[in-house]
């Protein structure tokens, strides 16, 4: 077992991540590449990482944010490893609580943390993938005045200034300009996936990231935003299938995106559901003790 601090160990994660993905799998290898980018690098003491290996391969990965919550993920050939980096978790954690999420659909996951004692919340806030296939999207239309575009590999300022536009009137996003850089500068960020709503001035007021798994065609959308000002007028929408449609013409043949699905903040999957996502399988969160 390898441990690292802070952002490091990406590549190894990456590399489970996409060796096993299936429909059926909570992460994508977007999910660790913008969780990652925006969220370790900020402080090392706080993110814990711990990889185990098979030969050259890697099997486990866990990824503790302290105090006490756990992602990983486990090579399904190899579900007896799961115990372990629950194991690893419960010794590393400093909270006085921790906590764990897995799709539900992740069975070995699922029992390594109930055997360990961890419980099901079932009342609390949940994820639901969405997925849609790219056969027969929508055209994308903005309102006069507003263009359509992907971003340039240069425009990070403005890029991370749209993204905390979007959320300003909600959590208010921490992303900052070097946080966007190393977002744009992590595989398999492509300026040409990543798409945006300007108006006149030169603003971007609504956005879309897309990031493509090539070897399985399938592209997860994170983040999706628009400024609070420029909403309802269609721009969610209208910026997502343009990414969608360049993710088409980049190899993909579906994608996946993963709104809230309990109904504490339920406008995200009605925005997607609107243009042709449907829901799949959902997260669970599990407590110990």
């Amino acid at each position: 077992m390898t441990e690292y601090a802070g952002p490091d160990g990406l590549s190894d994660m990456q590399e489970l991540v996409q060796r096993t993905w299936s429909p059926v799998s909570r992460l994508h290898l977007g999910d660790v590449a913008w969780e990652r980018s925006v969220n370790a690098r900020r402080s090392s003491a706080n993110w814990r990482t711990a990889v185990w290996r098979d030969g050259d391969d890697v099997v486990a990965w866990g990824w503790l944010a302290q105090p006490g919550h756990l992602l990983m993920t486990v090579d399904p050939g190899r579900p007896e490893l799961a115990a372990t980096v629950v194991e690893w978790f419960q010794a590393t954690a400093d909270g006085p609580q921790l906590a764990a999420g897995v799709l539900e659909t992740e069975r070995h996951l699922l029992a390594a943390l109930e055997s360990a004692g961890f419980q099901l919340v079932d009342d609390a806030p949940y994820y639901t993938h969405h997925w849609i296939s790219l056969d027969a999207l929508a055209e994308p239309v903005v309102p006069e005045g507003l263009t359509l575009r992907h971003v340039q590999q240069d425009e990070v300022a403005k890029r991370a200034a749209a993204h905390r536009a979007a959320w300003s009137d909600l959590a208010p996003s921490k992303v900052t300009d070097d946080d966007m850089a190393e977002v744009m500068s992590t595989w398999p960020y492509r300026p040409e996936l990543d798409w945006v709503v300007e108006n006149e001035a030169g603003d971007f007021v609504a956005s879309a990231l897309i990031w493509l798994d090539e070897q399985h065609q399938v592209g997860l959308v994170e983040p999706v935003g628009c400024a609070p000002e420029y909403r309802r007028r269609g721009l969610g929408a209208a910026v997502n299938l343009a990414a969608l449609h360049a993710l088409r013409e980049a190899g993909g043949t579906k994608a996946v995106v993963c709104p809230r699905g309990d109904d504490g903040y339920p406008q995200a999957r009605a925005l997607y559901q609107s243009f042709g996502f449907r829901p799949g399988s959902r997260t669970l969160h599990l407590l110990l003790g």
